[in-house]
């Protein structure tokens, strides 16, 4: 089955509207870091589970605004190091979010002049979004496990015995919008070379 340039440059445009959604939902929502505590002595009734994002924290159905008391009890304060790299996090991803509204002005514009020039330069601007992407995660995983390992040396392994912690599906959305914008900027240079060979070869197709 014969690609086209029109397929490729309208699955490129479906990618990077996904990866735009996808991580744009992650950004808004607490579901990064979640948090389960079921301590022997404790009720069934009682919800101390808690799931954070990169603006808030739900702690037993209580809205924290504070993401800094993203792990339990008090002992749980950041370090400097810490919140400096939650303040890259909050920076880098945000911007690639907006970085992929341009992208999206720049793809539409390329497809429709039929530029080799202008698609391939589109194309690594998503390679550079998808980087700006996958920093922004990896620093997230690299600041969660930290601050475990932080809390875990202040309170001793005996307080963490009864607590079960996962990244939630709001990083998942995160890694998945990552792979769509490289997605997006592979389809855009296998378009720019199918108008480049158009334009060496007027006689096919």
């Amino acid at each position: 089955m014969k690609v086209t340039f029109g397929s490729l440059v309208i699955t490129a445009g479906i990618c990077g509207l996904l990866s735009f959604a996808f991580l744009a939902t992650s950004l808004g929502t607490e579901y990064w870091f979640i948090i389960e505590m079921n301590p022997m002595n404790m009720s069934d009734s009682e919800d101390m589970s808690s799931h954070s994002g990169l603006w808030s924290i739900s702690d037993g159905g209580k809205m924290n605004p504070d993401p800094i008391d993203s792990y339990p009890g008090d002992y749980s304060r950041y370090s400097e190091t810490e919140q400096s790299m939650h303040s890259a996090i909050i920076v880098v991803l945000p911007f690639s979010l907006v970085l992929l509204v341009f992208g999206g002005i720049c793809g539409l514009v390329s497809s429709l002049a039929r530029s080799p020039l202008l698609l391939t330069s589109t194309a690594s601007y998503f390679f550079i979004c998808s980087l700006l992407t996958l920093c922004g995660v990896s620093l997230y995983i690299l600041y969660s496990h930290h601050a475990l390992a932080e809390t875990e040396r202040l309170a001793g392994p005996e307080g963490l015995a009864y607590i079960q912690t996962s990244f939630g599906w709001s990083l998942g959305l995160a890694c998945l919008s990552y792979g769509l914008e490289v997605l997006t900027g592979i389809l855009l240079l296998v378009a720019a070379r199918k108008v480049k060979l158009q334009h060496s070869s007027p006689t096919m197709a």
